[in-house]
């Protein structure tokens, strides 16, 4: 049976995945994501970046829907938020470009805006 390709994303979905894959660093954590999930302390250590940076930048992702944290309980009772990677695929071609514009709506036309104009 012939593989199902993934549904076209929204234009607000597209610029969501585009803004958090546009930063090196978070490009860096999904690849570090990819070999293993982790928790945030030794990710940051892993990457070499502060922890609430991190935490930041996984904020991001977790919101585009290209990572998920889940809270975990530790030997030591201690809570730990773990982070995995969410399978994506995303083919960007002009005509994916063109049919997710189309259905933008006015706060991620007015969002896309502001990011322009820095």
């Amino acid at each position: 049976m012939p593989e199902v390709p993934p549904p076209a994303p929204t234009g607000d979905e597209l610029l969501r995945v585009l803004s958090a894959l546009g930063n090196p660093h978070r490009m860096r954590i999904v690849a570090a994501l990819l070999e293993s999930r982790n928790y945030v302390s030794a990710l940051a250590r892993e990457i070499g970046m502060s922890r609430p940076l991190l935490h930041m930048h996984l904020q991001r992702l977790e919101a585009a829907g290209l990572v998920v944290g889940t809270l975990e309980l530790a030997e030591d009772g201690k809570a730990m938020k773990y982070f995995d990677v969410t399978p994506f695929f995303y083919e960007l071609t002009p005509g994916v470009i063109a049919r997710a514009a189309a259905t933008l709506t006015e706060a991620e036309k007015t969002e896309a805006e502001k990011e322009e104009a820095k």
